[in-house]
């Protein structure tokens, strides 16, 4: 039976190279986190594992190097200066794997610290917003220290654990972290414009967080008939499921349910997804497995990218050598809307940076990864239109991609073409 104790205590139990898991994105139990780095001066080479995370992140401060050896699965905003300074280090994987490498052993996790709901009656807590590979984590650990946050939601799906399987807990009621939801730009909505022409009635949406994914939500009102299976979910499905667009009802796998690994928004999705019996928040093992996705119709992933080539060679998590990101779920939901029937595979980017720099260029940098090779890429659409990629040669692809480019970029990229491949794109 977890019993209740202070934050101090709670973390006793870390000792000199565990490995501990932290919950995920907006789930990150931030009192548990400091406590842990207060014990620096007793630790030494504690491993910290992790994907996304919100908040402060005390234990990467290089002074706690030899306490600390933090490894992530995603490069997130707070973490990303110590990864590209080489206190942090990033380990490159698809999503959809990271479950069984907890559940199979070959990453044992010692501790995992985690937030949860308030338990129900039967005694029972919920992951919450983020089920995705903190699920794995728990069933594996041998220690569970969590948060209990009433502010975090009791959300229907697997991840749920009962109060008895938590070796010790402490009450926190503290807001989750959110994600602001900023002014869509000009830019954002012809690129979601675009987007949303390409998404069928009765299709199955896989998208992630930002303004060119609200707005595509926001040009697809007129739709009929779509569902949601993605590994994360924001703000932007809320009103498309209250207006009836988004209903599930041609889904093949949880058919009416919204399937998601995480939420991360504002306060909005948390309350919406809070004991909603059609959100189902499911192990990332499942949501991304591509044998999962493929089964429903229609599959319509959307993703970002850094840097396009011409030739539609995706860099998705460095810039050059400097990691950025992560590889994250992008290929698991490419793969699979590619092999759904009447699927579609969409890569969507601005032409160009804020600074003005040109994101689809004649090669990638060098030292970008290659996070979807061209062969799954089948559309990419900027704020100039939509290029299909699908079974085209590379003159064609060239061809068209150059199309969706800056304006004022393309003809370097035509000149670029001819003298580094002689591929002559011109009529």
């Amino acid at each position: 039976m977890a019993y209740k104790t202070t934050a101090k205590d709670a973390v006793k139990i870390i000792k000199s190279g565990d490995r501990v898991f932290i919950h995920t994105a907006a789930a990150a139990p931030g009192i548990l986190i400091q406590a842990m780095t207060n014990r620096h001066n007793e630790l030494e080479n504690v491993n910290i594992i992790s994907a996304h995370t919100e908040g402060p992140v005390p234990y990467a401060n290089p002074r706690y190097k030899n306490s600390f050896n933090i490894n992530c699965f995603f490069v997130g905003h707070n973490i990303r200066p110590y990864v590209q300074k080489g206190s942090a280090h990033y380990i490159p994987i698809f999503l959809s794997e990271i479950p069984a490498l907890f559940r199979s052993g070959r990453m044992p996790i010692d501790v995992a610290l985690i937030t949860v709901s308030v338990p129900n009656k039967k005694g029972f807590c919920s992951l919450g917003c983020s089920v995705d590979i903190s699920n794995a984590a728990v069933d594996t650990a041998k220690y569970i220290i969590a948060q209990v946050n009433p502010n975090m939601p009791f959300v229907h799906g697997n991840g749920i654990i009962h109060l008895n399987k938590i070796h010790s807990f402490i009450d926190v009621d503290e807001p989750l972290h959110e994600m602001p939801i900023k002014p869509i730009s000009n830019l954002e909505n012809e690129i979601g414009k675009n987007i949303a022409n390409l998404v069928d009635d009765g299709a199955t949406l896989q998208m992630g967080i930002g303004g060119i994914p609200n707005a595509a939500l926001n040009y697809l009102s007129n739709h009929k008939n779509l569902g949601i299976h993605t590994e994360m979910c924001s703000d932007g499905i809320i009103d498309l499921v209250e207006s009836g667009v988004i209903n599930g009802s041609k889904k093949v796998t949880e058919p009416g349910k919204i399937v998601s690994g995480f939420a991360f928004g504002t306060k909005r999705i948390y309350n919406f997804i809070d004991n909603n019996p059609i959100v189902n928040m499911m192990d990332v093992g499942y949501v991304n497995d591509t044998r999962t996705i493929r089964q429903n119709p229609k599959v319509t992933a959307i993703n970002s990218a850094i840097e396009i080539d011409l030739y539609g060679q995706v860099c998705a998590d460095s810039i050059g050598t400097k990691h950025y990101s992560g590889v994250g779920g992008q290929m698991d939901f490419i793969r699979g809307a590619t092999l759904s029937k009447g699927g579609k595979a969409i890569l969507a980017l601005p032409s160009r940076t804020s600074k003005g720099i040109p994101r689809i260029v004649p090669t990638l940098k060098t030292g970008a990864s290659v996070v979807t090779t061209r062969a799954h890429v089948q559309f990419v659409v900027t704020e100039y239109g939509v290029a299909s990629l699908y079974a085209k040669n590379l003159k064609e692809r060239a061809k068209a991609i150059i199309q969706i480019a800056h304006p004022d970029d393309r003809e370097f990229l035509c000149k670029k073409i001819y003298e580094n491949s002689k591929i002559l794109v011109h009529n």
